[in-house]
Formats: structure tokens, sequence, C-alpha cells
């Protein structure tokens, strides 16, 4: 059977954000206009951030994707 949809990604961990409202609603619109959904927006946000800084960020391994050999 073919797997419909968007293929699996890298796992995602929840986790709650307290956030002013200013910025949740500016979050709100870039998001909007990239087509993305919020936790999309927030998560390239950071990775922005974070590469501003220097920080790298190991890409996912193609196992812990979800994606099974099997």
């Amino acid at each position: 059977m073919t797997q419909r949809g968007r293929p699996p990604g890298p796992e995602r961990i929840p986790f709650p954000l307290r956030a002013e409202k200013a910025i949740l609603e500016a979050v709100k619109r870039c998001a909007a206009a990239d087509l993305r959904s919020v936790n999309a927006e927030i998560e390239i946000l950071l990775r922005e951030a974070l590469a501003r800084r220097g920080i790298r960020i190991k890409p996912a391994d193609k196992d812990s994707e979800g994606n099974s050999s099997k």
C-alpha cells in the first residue's frame, strides 16, 4: 500500500511555550505568509537564531526519522 500525505520527518518532542501575545501574533503572520504552521515557523526561527550564534545542529539520522528498512 502506498503511503499518502507528508513523509515522516525527524521525531518531534512536544514542548509547552509561553510567549507574549504580540510575539505570537507576529509569528502567526510570518507562518501564514510562508504557508507554514506556527510550529514549523517557530522551529525555523529557532534554527536561524542558533545559526547566527554559530551553533550547529546535527542532522537527524534516517533511522531515527521513523523510517524502517523492513
